[in-house]
């Protein structure tokens, strides 16, 4: 098949999106299929990506909250891309107005709306649920409800990575719901890549001995994952007990965060890893990851650490839950720092090194294109 990712945010400077995409180009091809990303960029272009790859660029406008990202904006240009790719299955992998855009295409090739993201969780329930229930928050935003309610009917598949979150969507009234779990990159994580060295200069980085134990987060540093929770929690958790983290990421949150470390030694910010290969060696010799974010969709480094025999230490909501099942990790009560200080504290103590048994991107991007293939060999007219 070819196969069309219309891909509102994916941003070549990281993020899980762009790791998720990477692989696919990757994947997609050894599978036999041709796999095409439409993405919004700064100009008009095209890169290769080796035969049956290639990431279609199309100049638009920066997204206005986060400067990493554009948006598209004209719906002509995007259905002449689609109209000269002439896909076989088209996805869309953003729940906005990509969706809508192309939910509205002419053509008759079947499609998907790709659940790469969880707006009621990362948005309206962090900001009002301290003050309303759930409920009260999901009447309050019935436009977004409808809005999905309404582009599922138009779409054969709205894919989720977890099944909490289908089962949400599902209750909400959202039509065609569907669970594919991702997984982790294939030959990448291992816990063989432990290294004692790199983890003893990773805690004197900390200022900290190598009898400390050696916490690490990763994400983008932005409000939704919550990385100031994370810092108070690590703080009261290292009042028992000496515990060094280390952060790997960026974002528009960065000097806020910083500010929130307050000059702490036992904590530092660095920059993202993007040698796949050194970070699979870091999460490896971390003796835990620690998350903080109840709306992730799946939570790659999580899986990621899981495949590596590192324990997690995640809110007890939303995708990253997950990968703390079967004694792989520990939970706490999402948002809440006192139960994440005793969730760290637990991990301190024992230490776990889980077993390693991972789904893996490949096995993700078979039974997706499986489902793709069952869908598209239904005829169908063009809208």
């Amino acid at each position: 098949m070819k196969i069309v990712d219309v891909c509102a945010f994916y941003s070549p400077r990281g993020g899980g999106v762009r790791t998720y995409v990477e692989q696919k180009l990757k994947i997609g091809p050894q599978l036999g299929h041709e796999i095409v990303i439409v993405a919004p960029g700064d100009e008009d272009s095209v890169i290769e990506r080796g035969p049956g790859a290639r990431i279609v660029f199309l100049r638009s406008p920066r997204f206005p909250l986060d400067r990493k990202y554009w948006y598209f904006n004209e719906a002509e240009r995007l259905h002449a891309v689609l109209d000269a790719e002439a896909p076989d299955f088209v996805e869309a992998t953003s729940p906005w107005r990509s969706a809508s855009l192309v939910a509205d295409w002419p053509g008759a090739a079947p499609r998907s709306l790709v659940m790469h993201a969880d707006p009621l969780s990362a948005y309206a329930y962090r900001w009002f649920g301290p003050i309303f229930s759930r409920e009260t928050i999901d009447r309050q935003f019935s436009m977004f409800w409808e809005h999905l309610r309404r582009n599922s009917r138009r779409f054969d598949h709205v894919v989720c990575a977890n099944a909490d979150l289908a089962r949400r969507l599902r209750d909400g009234g959202v039509a065609n719901t569907a669970t594919i779990a991702m997984g982790v990159e294939p030959g990448c994580f291992s816990p063989d890549l432990r290294d004692a060295g790199l983890r003893a200069r990773l805690l004197q980085a900390c200022e900290l001995p190598e009898t400390a134990t050696l916490l690490l987060a990763v994400g983008r540093l932005a409000p939704e994952k919550r990385w100031p929770m994370v810092v108070d929690a690590v703080n009261a958790a290292s009042r028992d007990t000496p515990i060094g983290l280390v952060m790997l990421g960026e974002g528009r949150e960065q000097r806020m965060i910083l500010r929130h470390i307050s000059g702490n030694p036992h904590i530092r910010l660095l920059s993202p890893e993007r040698d796949r290969r050194r970070f699979a060696r870091i999460l490896a010799s971390a003796d835990a990851l620690v998350h903080g974010c109840e709306a992730e969709t799946f939570c790659m480094v999580a899986a990621e650490a899981r495949a590596s025999g590192v324990p997690v230490v995640v809110p007890d909501a939303g995708g990253a839950l997950d990968h703390a099942q079967d004694g792989a990790g520990f939970s706490y009560t999402a948002c809440d720092p006192a139960s994440a200080a005793q969730a760290i504290r637990a991990a301190a103590i024992s230490r776990p090194r889980p077993a390693t048994t991972a789904r893996t991107m490949d096995e993700h991007f078979e039974d997706l294109f499986a489902t793709y293939a069952a869908t598209a060999a239904v005829p169908r007219q063009a809208a």
